[in-house]
């Protein structure tokens, strides 16, 4: 997982005792606030031995296994593919009091890259985790805004495989923050960014009729999405019901929708049903 982190970070790697298993130790730290990642081993071999330590101004605040729920205690290090650190000390809050993110990866073809985010809790002196599945899309910490908040940037993986295959399907943009021990999501807020994911995304498409539009529905999905999010809905309904008298919204998963549709019906439903359509 590639990450934008304006963060210092720490990375020692030893070799462990068998040859094959490697430990790794990374650290990082923000103001008062340190946090150090271990385990050992390799996606060959597998990981074990993952730990989180968090320290405030030198006393130990929270020192726990790392697991998670998507993948209990067998994730991988989040970044290690990308050569990249997995832990970071960051102010998502913009609070002045820094969060501590694991980035971790559940393993498998299409999945998955998981956030945890440790939030202190002043009642308790310690650490407490929210986390978040991402996906195959993955994401990465960026601040959009140049204003020392970070956001989220990613895409909405519940497109996936939801008209057509995963290979063909499209996952429009999606951003979100984080406060008060929950991610938000914000999209709505980067019109910009948003207008530029659906020109791509109908670039995309228009491409496709070099190949008669076959597998056409998961990346119109993707950009009437962007559209909605706009407020566009006249113009996305206009639009996709020209595509269909034309016989362009298309699957080779349904071939008994020519011409989408049935599709252009199932993706207004499924539009509302996760929040695009007001």
């Amino acid at each position: 997982m590639r990450r934008w982190v304006l963060i210092g970070v720490l990375l020692l790697v030893s070799l462990a005792a068998a040859p094959a298993a490697l430990a790794a130790t990374q650290t990082a730290s923000l103001g008062n606030v340190s946090a150090t990642f271990s385990f050992s081993g390799s996606f060959s071999s597998g990981y074990t031995g993952e730990r989180l330590t968090i320290s405030r101004a030198g006393a130990v605040a929270y020192d726990q296994p790392v697991s998670s729920r998507f993948c209990y205690t067998a994730c991988a290090p989040g970044a290690l593919s990308a050569n990249g650190p997995s832990v970071h000390v960051l102010d998502l809050e913009h609070n002045g009091e820094p969060d501590v993110v694991l980035d971790l990866f559940s393993g498998g073809a299409h999945c998955c890259s998981i956030e945890q985010v440790f939030s202190f809790d002043g009642a308790t002196r310690t650490y407490v985790e929210t986390q978040r599945n991402f996906g195959d899309p993955g994401d990465r910490i960026v601040d959009l805004g140049h204003n020392g908040r970070f956001e989220f940037l990613t895409a909405d993986d519940s497109f996936a495989y939801e008209f057509t295959d995963y290979a063909a399907s499209g996952m429009p943009i999606q951003i979100l923050t984080f406060s008060g021990r929950r991610f938000r999501d914000v999209t709505r807020s980067y019109p910009k960014l948003i207008t530029g994911d659906a020109a791509n995304w109908l670039t995309t498409f228009k491409r496709l009729s070099n190949k008669h539009y076959q597998d056409s529905v998961g990346v119109i999905a993707a950009w009437a999405a962007d559209e909605d999010l706009l407020g566009h809905q006249r113009l996305v309904s206009r639009y996709l019901a020209q595509q269909a008298r034309a016989g362009h919204l298309n699957s080779s998963l349904s071939p008994q929708d020519p011409g989408g549709k049935r599709f252009v019906a199932n993706l207004q439903r499924f539009l509302r049903k996760h929040g695009y359509l007001r």
